[in-house]
């Protein structure tokens, strides 16, 4: 498995029209994007600090994972993502060594990387994304 970086730090909102002024407006973010993510019921929100990135995630509505999140946590930090050269041989890999991803097969998340998750109780509670770009 080769990590090139961490690619973004998801954040879980409750609304991106109250939350986005910070980032945009107050650290002078460079907003590179606003996109839905059908699969994960979400609206993301993406800023670019030039050594990685912010992504605000909005639930579409009560039956998403981060509306759930928040509901249990409140809003905040949901989760790390790390560049993956090889999406499919990362998932291989750790499922050799038994530790538990959400999704077997990638699917397209947000900027059209191929994601999967790697569940919290296999990281020590933080909930990590492994993406790998779309050439």
């Amino acid at each position: 498995m080769k990590i090139k970086g961490i690619e973004h730090i998801g954040i879980a909102v409750n609304s991106l029209a109250e939350d986005a002024p910070f980032w945009k407006h107050i650290l002078g973010l460079d907003h590179s994007g606003t996109e839905t993510v059908e699969s994960e019921k979400v609206s993301t929100d993406i800023y670019n600090t030039g050594k990685g990135k912010i992504e605000l995630l909005e639930a579409m509505n009560e039956d998403s994972t981060i509306a759930k999140y928040i509901e249990k946590r409140g809003q905040g930090i949901h989760h790390i993502c790390f560049e993956v050269e090889d999406i499919h041989e990362t998932i291989a890999e750790l499922k050799e060594k038994n530790i538990t991803v959400i999704y077997d097969k990638p699917k397209v998340g947000a900027e059209g990387f191929l994601v999967t998750f790697i569940h919290p109780k296999s990281t020590g509670g933080v909930l990590v994304e492994l993406a790998q770009r779309q050439s």
